[in-house]
């Protein structure tokens, strides 16, 4: 019974979802056209989650 409601779910969801264009990259929520523009981006994301534990830490370390 659960294995025919996710069978649903998953059929009608690749249903709905068809509105992307073909081809690589077309259905990503960013662009992929200018690799600098998307080194920039992938670079300020994957910076901000490595260095925001280091800066709590010393925010904590820096309390009184």
């Amino acid at each position: 019974m659960f294995g025919q409601a996710v069978r649903r779910f998953t059929t009608s969801a690749l249903r709905r979802g068809g509105h992307y264009g073909e081809g690589p990259g077309k259905n990503m929520p960013f662009s992929v056209e200018n690799k600098w523009k998307l080194l920039a981006v992938m670079t300020a994301f994957v910076g901000s989650g490595f260095t925001a534990p280091f800066l709590i830490v010393r925010h904590q370390l820096l309390k009184k």
